[in-house]
């Protein structure tokens, strides 16, 4: 009889403590958001894109990498990273050519 109540407030104690720990990280309004990431190749990036490269700050930095984002809200963006000489950087355009955030 000893071991019976003993078994049970063991399974107790287990069911207890699972549903403790599964109800504290539910709770933790952590939200994963996922990208879509596709490569684009820089001569086929569209042409307000590259006319703000070329116009802009940027003027005179050669594209080393592109992609095409689309954000879970399924808004696309490009990033696109350059390189003059040493120095990189990573620039955010929409397919306007407009700066993104």
């Amino acid at each position: 009889m000893k071991k019976l109540i003993m078994a049970t407030m063991a399974l107790s104690m287990g069911f207890l403590i699972s549903s403790s720990f599964s109800n504290a990280f539910a709770n933790t309004g952590v939200e994963v958001l996922v990208q879509d990431k596709m490569s684009v190749k820089p001569e086929d990036l569209p042409e307000p894109v590259k006319s703000s490269l070329s116009a802009g700050a940027y003027a005179g930095w050669d594209i080393t990498e592109a992609f095409l984002i689309t954000k879970p809200d399924k808004t696309q963006f490009f990033e696109i990273i350059v390189k003059k000489g040493s120095e990189m950087s990573k620039i955010n355009l929409d397919k306007d050519g407009r700066k993104v955030e």
